[in-house]
């Protein structure tokens, strides 16, 4: 049950990263605070469609 999904920065908007998930322990959507190249620092990354 375990469902691939996209990775995108809040800042500057690009899908930097892919990363599985468990949906029957995680029914919403996910948020990871992950290095962004782009913006060289820290930023919360939300799940993508």
């Amino acid at each position: 049950m375990r469902d691939i999904i996209t990775l995108e920065c809040t800042t500057c908007k690009r899908r930097n990263y892919s990363a599985t998930k468990n949906k029957k322990k995680q029914s919403g959507r996910v948020e990871y605070k992950k290095y962004c190249p782009w913006c060289h620092k820290r930023t919360p990354h939300k799940e993508t469609k």
